[in-house]
């Protein structure tokens, strides 16, 4: 890659909003560890010190080693990074009277200075932190203040070394964008060339390089994801390509048969397997969320491996891992971010199974996964499918997994989305689905008295997934929907709306 930011992550809730603000601007990034630093910094123009948990003035503070960095590439030090760099380099943190969170606005901003170009005194921005930096170390100019924040933002000497107390990646910073846009284009230089044209002719270019003449197996989820990656793979390496559907039992109504179809007509080599049997009764019995997601992915890996014979030579597995997963399930690329959850594709093969593995999509945030689809000709009706855990129905069913509980759910999730297709919503939510919950309701229906399951439904709203709102769906369909499935799916008495966010709460309910 051209242009590089290197982000590091020192475990704050925010790092992958940074790489996605830079990501907009048309820049590749990538969040490491803040103890894990690249060997080869010469690729990067541009490095950028994320938020922390922790402070600066304690014995666990993180110590990153900017020995290679600091004065030598533009640098830029947020909340965290810029306690950091003021603290151990001669200035002074110290506990703050009041914890500094929320709104604020800038009261002052240093005159013609490029770091604050096109941003006026008054523009709000987001605060987040219990310590405060009371005197800037030597040489170090003051940029900018806020009514209770002094040293909000400032330079250190002649370095293209900048610290800012506040968090220009949360929506709530109103020139956070621009602020970013003129450190890293205006005063690091690089170029907006990161685009889905410019992704697509490397990614081929590269996966050519790699795989050559070999064989690649890909499985197909029938999301977005899968799709982009076997589009992409078909574009470099064609009929070596040989993508496979599996039916784990957990799909959503008809599914399996209905993306076969779909399918048929993309150009692509597609087999469907029918290894629903295997997966369900592999999770009998099983309540624990985690090892849910571990059973599935080491069955979906079993499977894999059995068809991986049936195709001669085959010695890669292709998966269509995003960037976001990646974060989710190695806490910021090994960093000190909590882990939220493991992703069944994400991660190495067993030793037995000898194949390779390749991701063209690894870098990738899910809404770039969309514009590069768009760049490769995919048909909107398959790039606007709202995504489905690769786990499928098993982490919607709290609890154990039965065929039973399967059932019910697909009847009330295809109630449920084929609802919001009808009435116009569908495309206006950006992830819906039902859940099936492990609790039993008293409900009256007709003169009779039940005892039966409640089912939670859930529309949220986001860009990328890693931060989510809840959709203010209409009363109107809401009712209905209810109405509907409690009338239409036997075993369901009570219907209810989840209204929670992301965070705290995640998307999916395990």
């Amino acid at each position: 890659m051209q242009n590089n930011v290197l982000i590091l992550d020192f475990g704050s809730q925010y790092t992958q909003l940074i790489a996605r603000r830079v990501r907009e601007l048309n820049i590749f990034c990538e969040i490491k560890p803040y103890n894990h630093l690249p060997e080869d910094l010469s690729e990067y123009k541009a490095v950028i010190l994320s938020g922390s948990t922790f402070s600066v003035r304690s014995d666990e503070a993180l110590h990153p080693d900017l020995s290679n960095i600091k004065g030598q590439i533009p640098l830029l030090g947020v909340c965290y990074g810029a306690q950091y760099l003021a603290h151990f380099h001669g200035g002074n943190v110290a506990p703050s009277n009041t914890r500094e969170y929320g709104r604020a606005r800038l009261s002052s901003i240093k005159e013609n200075e490029p770091f604050f170009d096109k941003i006026d005194v008054g523009s709000q921005v987001w605060m987040s932190h219990s310590d405060t930096i009371k005197e800037l170390p030597p040489q170090a100019e003051l940029l900018a203040s806020t009514h209770d924040v002094e040293n909000a933002a400032f330079k250190i000497g002649n370095e293209k070394t900048y610290g800012i107390q506040f968090h220009p990646e949360v929506y709530h910073t109103k020139d956070g964008k621009q602020l970013l846009e003129n450190f890293l284009v205006h005063i690091a230089g690089l170029a907006q060339t990161w685009t889905p044209d410019a992704f697509v002719e490397t990614t081929v270019a590269e996966l050519k390089k790699e795989i050559g003449n070999d064989k690649v197996i890909l499985g197909l989820s029938g999301g977005v994801d899968s799709t982009v990656a076997a589009v992409l793979l078909h574009k470099a390496i064609g009929k070596h390509l040989h993508c496979i559907f599996v039916n784990n039992g957990l799909l959503r109504k008809n599914e399996f048969t209905e993306v076969l179809d779909q399918y048929k007509h993309m150009g692509l080599n597609v087999k469907g397997v029918d290894a629903s049997a295997r997966f369900l009764d592999a999770l009998a019995g099983e309540e624990d969320p985690e090892k849910k997601r571990k059973i599935i992915g080491g069955i979906f890996i079993d499977v894999f491996d059995d068809e991986a014979h049936l195709v001669e030579d085959a010695k890669w597995l292709a998966q269509g891992t995003i960037y976001p997963d990646r974060i989710e399930s190695v806490s910021a690329s090994g960093g000190p971010s909590a882990t939220i959850k493991s992703h069944h594709n994400v991660g190495g093969l067993p030793d037995y199974m000898k194949l390779n593995i390749v991701e063209p999509l690894k870098m990738l945030f899910k809404d770039e996964v969309r514009r590069v689809g768009v760049t490769l000709g995919i048909e909107d009706e398959r790039l606007g499918r709202h995504p489905f855990p690769g786990p499928g129905l098993a982490i919607r069913i709290l609890g154990d997994i039965t065929r039973e509980k399967v059932a019910i759910l697909q009847e009330v999730d295809a109630i449920f989305i084929n609802g919001l297709r009808e009435w116009g919503l569908y495309d206006k939510v950006w992830q819906a689905g039902a859940m099936l919950l492990p609790v039993h309701s008293v409900g009256v229906m007709g003169d009779e008295r039940t005892y039966e399951k409640c089912v939670a439904l859930r529309a949220v709203e986001s860009t990328d997934g890693m931060t989510a709102d809840w959709v203010n769906l209409p009363y109107e369909f809401l009712q209905k929907t209810s109405n509907d499935i409690i009338n239409k799916v036997p075993g369901v008495n009570r219907v209810v709306y989840d209204i929670s966010s992301k965070p705290p709460a995640t998307i999916e309910w395990e």
